[in-house]
């Protein structure tokens, strides 16, 4: 019977050699937990043999239950009648599935009936649960809803909503979007406002709202009136009922599973969530970075899907005698989606190491300062893993979807005909891929989130020290490269810096990205080689591909091949 977790060798090897001790240490509080909870963890050893035992059976789940019916629910589909929206036979049963393993409460605290488990547990999770069912990851990943309520809200909001969140009564959904606000949420209309009493309520109509059924939401609401930007928008909780109207459900191109609602907030009663004026400028930031993550997870995901069923197909299927497996075309496209999956691997939990770090320093300054101690070296800590989170989650976030569209599709070619059917899985596979690269912010939106952060040279230092270690045998060729890559980087850097145009700065942000982003994962390849010999052949194809790709990233900025864009007017007529 197939476990997603212990049949992943490189998911099994990421788990493994997690640098994570400072993290549980501090998520645990020094496990003093244990003394309140017999089921915390005592040490170090205990909490990570914990974390694997959960994720074993996450991957017995996903691989034996949930994925069995993920075509059931991709025909289904969430339905849609007078006003409300019922899930999919399939994924109902597979909530119920989740919730009797504690799954649903992962990463919210014990003492509301959670997990306690950091992000990157979380992540691993995550993705095994899209690479079964990629529209139950949608219902799975909001939990962050509850997470955002714990970490702004009152206590009496935490009592109020996060037990629910971990029994499975309650699901969340982050109702952001407008028909005239999707990535431009400054220009969010939805009004909120109070009663003579101060009672907040919500006026307006949300749209494209993932699990928009759900029965807690977060709102981001115009709170002051004559505002027109985020300095005027305020975070709302509310509850569903007779006041949140679905006016439709959308028919989507895949993720069946997971409806999408449009909503109607008839005078909804709601409450404040953290500060007034703060909900774009600090609750959502915050909100969207576990969204690129959990999207990242889905994207990965669906690609190791994808990449399986190429693998099983390609020696199943025969043509002119051998299995096409054995045709050396087939055999190179295989071996690049393995590539695609690995470093697409190594990124994500990369990233969520330091997205860990900078939660948890967050979670020891607020101790530190009410036991009266400094908090200066943390400060300056978190200060650091916020610079290095900022580049690397939106940096994650379009690799990794970009990459589930392109594995998808060469699962499909590697189908033939066939892959275009609907009686094999890699069709709903690609459709669900697509919305990966477009939600939670497009991959256009992902370059100019961290296009600062590559012309700041923010993992300078970090690079530094790559550079300057001795790597063994083979590798060290590898190595060269980097530094060639390296240099290519900031030859072109200063290329487009030294013109002093903004607009041309613009355009070439997606090659700086992507230069920045080979030395990264290049890096992270090459200490995995060390470590696993069969990781040398993952870190060699990525790196001389990554050499190639940057000399052309390269003729791009220095040719300026890309300056028709500055004439547009005059090409698109």
């Amino acid at each position: 019977m197939p476990n997603f977790f212990t049949e992943n060798s490189d998911l099994v090897f990421h788990f493994n050699n997690l640098d994570y001790r400072r993290i549980v240490e501090i998520a645990e509080d020094n496990f003093e937990q244990a003394k309140e909870f017999n089921y915390a963890p005592v040490n170090y050893e205990d909490a990570m043999e914990n974390y694997r035992k959960v994720l074993e059976m996450t991957g017995d789940l996903t691989g034996n239950y949930i994925s069995a019916r993920a075509a059931d629910v991709d025909i289904e589909g969430a339905q849609y009648a007078d006003g409300k929206v019922d899930y999919a036979k399939g994924t109902q049963q597979n909530i119920k599935e989740l919730t009797m393993a504690d799954l649903m409460g992962m990463v919210l605290p014990r003492k509301y009936g959670g997990l306690n488990f950091p992000l990157t547990i979380y992540m691993m999770a995550t993705e095994m649960v899209a690479r079964a069912d990629a529209s139950l990851m949608n219902i799975f990943g909001l939990q962050d809803i509850a997470e955002m309520i714990d970490k702004y809200g009152t206590d009496e909001q935490k009592q109020k909503y996060i037990p629910g969140f971990c029994t499975g009564e309650y699901t969340g959904a982050m109702a952001l979007t407008e028909p005239d606000a999707g990535s431009d949420l400054q220009a969010v209309k939805l009004q909120a406002y109070q009663d003579e009493k101060g009672n907040w309520f919500l006026r307006g109509v949300k749209r494209f709202i993932t699990n928009g059924n759900a029965q807690v939401h977060l709102v981001l609401a115009r709170s002051e009136p004559g505002t027109k930007d985020g300095r005027g928008l305020s975070m709302f909780a509310c509850f569903t009922d007779k006041t949140v109207r679905v006016r439709r459900i959308e028919h989507k191109l895949g993720i069946h599973g997971s409806p999408t609602c449009e909503l109607q907030f008839n005078d909804t009663p709601a409450e404040l969530v953290g500060q007034r004026k703060f909900g774009l400028i600090k609750y959502v930031f915050d909100l969207m970075f576990r969204a690129r993550m959990g999207v990242s997870a889905q994207a990965l995901g669906i690609s190791q899907a994808a990449y399986e069923e190429a693998l099983i197909y390609a020696k199943d299927r025969v043509q002119f005698g051998k299995a096409i497996y054995n045709i050396p075309a087939v055999a190179n496209m295989l071996i690049d989606m393995r590539v695609m999956v690995e470093y697409n691997r190594s990124l994500l939990y990369a990233t969520g190491v330091f997205v860990d770090m900078k939660e948890k320093t967050v979670l020891l300054i607020d101790k530190y300062k009410k036991e009266g101690k400094s908090v200066t070296d943390l400060n300056n800590d978190l200060k650091y893993y916020t610079k290095i989170s900022n580049l690397l989650t939106p940096m994650t976030k379009y690799w990794l979807s970009e990459c589930a569209n392109k594995i998808t599709y060469d699962s499909m070619q590697i189908h033939g005909g066939t892959g275009y059917m609907k009686e094999f899985r890699v069709e709903r596979l690609a459709r669900d891929a697509r919305i990966t690269n477009i939600y939670e912010g497009t991959s256009q939106l992902q370059i100019v989130a961290a296009i600062s952060g590559v012309i700041n040279d923010i993992l300078k230092d970090t690079f530094d020290k790559k550079e300057s270690k001795n790597y063994p045998g083979g590798l060290s060729r590898l190595a060269s490269y980097l530094k060639e890559i390296r240099i290519i980087f900031y030859d072109c850097l200063k290329y487009v810096m030294d013109k002093k145009d903004n607009e041309f700065q613009d355009v070439a942000a997606k090659d700086l990205v992507e230069l920045y982003s080979y030395l990264f994962i290049g890096y992270l390849l090459l200490d995995e080689a060390e470590i696993e010999p069969r990781k040398k052949f993952i870190a060699s194809r990525y790196i001389i591909n990554s050499l190639a790709n940057a000399k052309k990233n390269a003729d791009t900025i220095k040719n300026e091949l890309f300056t028709d864009i500055l004439h547009a007017d005059e090409i698109l007529i």
